[in-house]
């Protein structure tokens, strides 16, 4: 009798690292951004990008068989999904995320088995005292956070630009909304709402150049603080996306708290993230995002949407919902009462 088990799956997440590192050194050397220009040889893309000619056609050939390029009678090019996200010179470029996980996650995953060992974070998070106001002191370093923050945020965002009802509020703020990538969703779905992103400081010359370049600056505009020590901005909807999961729980309820002080009465708080399905069984990405935040904070884990309501039921929100976004990320509601 034939064994009806196989490893192939095993092997397929086992070694999945090497189609992994593969796209992200694509994204590293502009490779889907040379390519936009129009389709190239071996020869040429090699010399434009600084390829050896050692690996280079196994390169791009790999690439062909993961479906991230096409190749036809020799001549290499993007595939309609490359050309529309990974073109660094297109609005819809997601690959910011790609970049963050190429200089900084992907190395920090190596130690995942120490962190696993002793409950500590593998990057600065442990060794710097204040590891956003370091990310915030090298310039290049935070531009590559931020766009990286956009591709994990853009898909979402339109979601919950279409999705929330928008039409019964005037003004928003995003917290740590980084580089205003929701807010200029919404805007861009819902002509009357004015709104921004509050994060801080030195974020402001990113989010203020992505707002103009889409025409938004007259619209939105971004808040400068620290949210921790500073009062939140006052509007109608307060939102709070892939921020929670950076803090210990004792933090997330504060944030939450100052939340529900600064909304006014039949305000509401919104909370996107990557929740974990309440049987801790299926969301597959917000898990491995939780161990991220093990591998990149100091007290940071992705949560349930239960979990996350009865937060919001302690600060005093009320007619709480979970409404789901994507394949992996949904959002918490919470409404302020009537006084």
């Amino acid at each position: 009798m034939g064994n009806r088990h196989n490893p192939k799956k095993i092997f397929e997440i086992g070694m999945g690292f090497w189609g992994s590192k593969a796209l992200l050194s694509a994204v590293e050397v502009g490779l889907f951004t040379e390519l936009a220009k129009g389709p190239l040889d071996v020869e040429t893309i090699s010399a434009r990008l600084n390829l050896h000619p050692r690996g280079a056609r196994d390169f791009l050939d790999a690439l062909v068989a993961l479906g991230l390029l096409a190749r036809e009678r020799g001549l290499y090019a993007n595939t309609d999904e490359t050309g529309l996200f990974l073109d660094r010179g297109k609005p819809t470029y997601v690959g910011g995320l790609f970049e963050l996980a190429e200089t900084r996650l992907y190395p920090v995953w190596a130690s995942l088995t120490e962190a696993l060992h002793t409950g500590l974070p593998q990057n600065e998070a442990g060794r710097e005292s204040d590891y956003y106001a370091n990310l915030c002191g090298d310039r290049e370093r935070l531009r590559t956070f931020l766009h990286g923050m956009v591709g994990l945020s853009l898909d979402t965002s339109k979601e919950i630009a279409k999705k929330f009802p928008w039409e019964s509020y005037s003004t928003f703020v995003d917290i740590g909304g980084a580089m205003g990538a929701l807010s200029a969703q919404i805007a861009l779905a819902h002509g009357h709402v004015t709104g921004g992103s509050f994060d801080l400081p030195a974020v402001g010359e990113f989010c203020e150049e992505y707002f103009a370049s889409l025409g938004l600056n007259d619209r939105l505009k971004f808040y400068a603080g620290d949210f921790f020590r500073d009062e939140l901005p006052r509007a109608d909807v307060l939102v709070m996306g892939h921020v929670l999961t950076n803090w210990n729980v004792e933090e997330k309820r504060m944030l939450i708290s100052k939340a529900y002080d600064a909304l006014p009465p039949r305000g509401a708080l919104l909370v996107y993230d990557p929740h974990i399905d309440e049987d801790r069984s299926r969301n597959a990405f917000g898990l491995l995002m939780s161990l991220n935040m093990l591998l990149v904070t100091s007290g940071g884990f992705v949560y349930t949407a239960s979990e996350c309501g009865s937060w919001m039921r302690e600060a005093g929100f009320r007619d709480i919902r979970v409404e789901g976004l994507t394949d992996s990320e949904s959002m918490v509601v919470g409404v302020k009462p009537a006084r």
